[in-house]
């Protein structure tokens, strides 16, 4: 840990706070149908996650690898450029889990490293052919595959189902439920965690600790699980509940189809070094999963939000990051504003969510109660405290002329409210 100045201790506390709004922003990516279908209770969901998501830090540094010396070029890659680029990717992180919307915490940091690293100096500080092929081509494929994967699980786990009878079959797959969304944290774990051990890897070169091509020193390891263990146990409850029942309407069958459908595709993209979105990969085995029921559907209006957020994630962190790091260069008065920015609109954005709190509470409630009411109820609620335009005929006449009555009604009224 030698050489490493007050930049490069700020780049490092800032890349941990990064890893810890990945690990509640990811949350709902291992836990969110074990917890709609009610597998298990919500802490304790939570609390099984952050563990597995601790131990696979351990597990593998490919994916590091691929954000420290791959996607961009090292040489000239100052602290503040990659200061500025988890700025970027902090704010796309906790403006997504303000209107909980499932987004790749793992695309917002690459975005906002490369806005910066275009801001500070040019395009050719990007490797090209890495972010196509280990970024872009993965972020089209980890869903479709994760989905297609989790449709055929899921039709195939209720044609084997049948000659069960259904009390059993579905206690027997919450308990897969169980084990399968420990293979999504540990797979999560294996990849995320590694991001952040890759950006402080790639700080420490540029601020001359590390020499190139090094791989994550341990301390890095330990502390990079550790922030994302913690952020994963406090829970992503808005997105949680998104992904739980905001896309489709899961049973226990389909949750086991599409966790084990994700975890496969997770890990076998950690092995490979891609820097897979786990969030893109569950988010289409949950799609996949709705639509493998008969009868099942998707809930295309969250899902279209959803999918704008993702075409949105690169470019909106790499303007942030691009924006911070022309701030940031141009000294320490710079990375003092940028710092006090993001501070101020972190506490913007979690005063704004106390507005509407959601936690373990009621994260399996609806997010809009009302608007399950029947049309009728609510025309008729809204008609009875509404009281009729000026000059507007009333619709019922006869009842509304007849005054206040203290004692008996007369026949001729009673004749008309009959007629009504």
């Amino acid at each position: 840990m030698e050489h490493i100045t007050l930049l490069l201790a700020i780049v490092i506390v800032t890349a941990l706070v990064f890893d810890f709004t990945n690990g509640f922003h990811d949350t709902a990516n291992a836990m969110a149908t074990t917890i709609s279908t009610g597998a298990m209770k919500p802490k304790a969901a939570v609390a099984m996650s952050a563990v597995l998501n601790l131990v696979g830090a351990f597990l593998s540094v490919e994916v590091a690898k691929t954000i420290s010396s791959g996607l961009v070029q090292e040489d000239g890659i100052q602290p503040e450029v990659i200061f500025a680029a988890l700025v970027g990717a902090i704010l796309w992180n906790l403006l997504t889990w303000l209107v909980g919307l499932p987004s790749s915490s793992s695309h917002a940091l690459m975005g906002g490293l490369i806005g910066a690293t275009i801001a500070s100096i040019g395009v050719s500080g990007v490797n090209g052919g890495v972010v196509v092929t280990k970024v872009l081509i993965p972020a089209l494929a980890a869903p479709l595959v994760a989905g297609i994967a989790a449709f055929l699980a899921a039709r195939l786990t209720y044609k084997l189902g049948r000659n069960v009878g259904e009390k059993s079959s579905e206690k027997g797959y919450r308990a897969g439920q169980i084990a399968s969304a420990g293979l999504v944290s540990l797979a999560h774990g294996t990849n995320d965690a590694q991001k952040t051990m890759g950006i402080i890897t790639l700080a420490l070169v540029a601020g001359g600790a590390l020499a190139p091509g090094s791989n994550p020193p341990v301390w890095v390891i330990v502390s990079a699980g550790l922030a994302i263990a913690l952020g994963t146990y406090l829970g992503g409850w808005r997105i949680i509940r998104t992904m739980g029942k905001g896309l489709t309407d899961l049973q226990p069958q389909q949750g086991f189809a599409a966790q084990t459908s994700a975890a496969a595709v997770i890990l076998a993209s950690s092995n490979l070094g891609f820097s897979l979105s786990t969030t893109h990969s569950c988010s289409g085995a949950v799609m996949g999963a709705g639509l493998g029921r008969k009868g099942g559907v998707v809930r295309w209006s969250t899902a279209t939000r959803m999918f704008m957020a993702w075409g949105l994630t690169l470019p909106a962190a790499g303007l942030v990051a691009a924006g911070a790091e022309f701030v940031a260069r141009q000294g320490d008065w710079g990375i003092a504003v940028v710092a006090v920015f993001l501070i101020g609109s972190c506490a913007a954005i979690w005063f704004v969510s106390r507005r509407q709190v959601v936690d373990h509470n009621n994260v399996n409630e609806p997010e809009e109660p009302a608007a399950e009411e029947p049309a009728g109820v609510v025309t008729t609620a809204m008609a009875a405290v509404t009281p009729p335009p000026a000059g507007a005929a009333s619709e019922e006449p006869a009842v509304a002329a007849v005054p206040a009555q203290t004692g008996p009604v007369p026949e001729s009224a009673r004749q008309a409210k009959a007629t009504v």
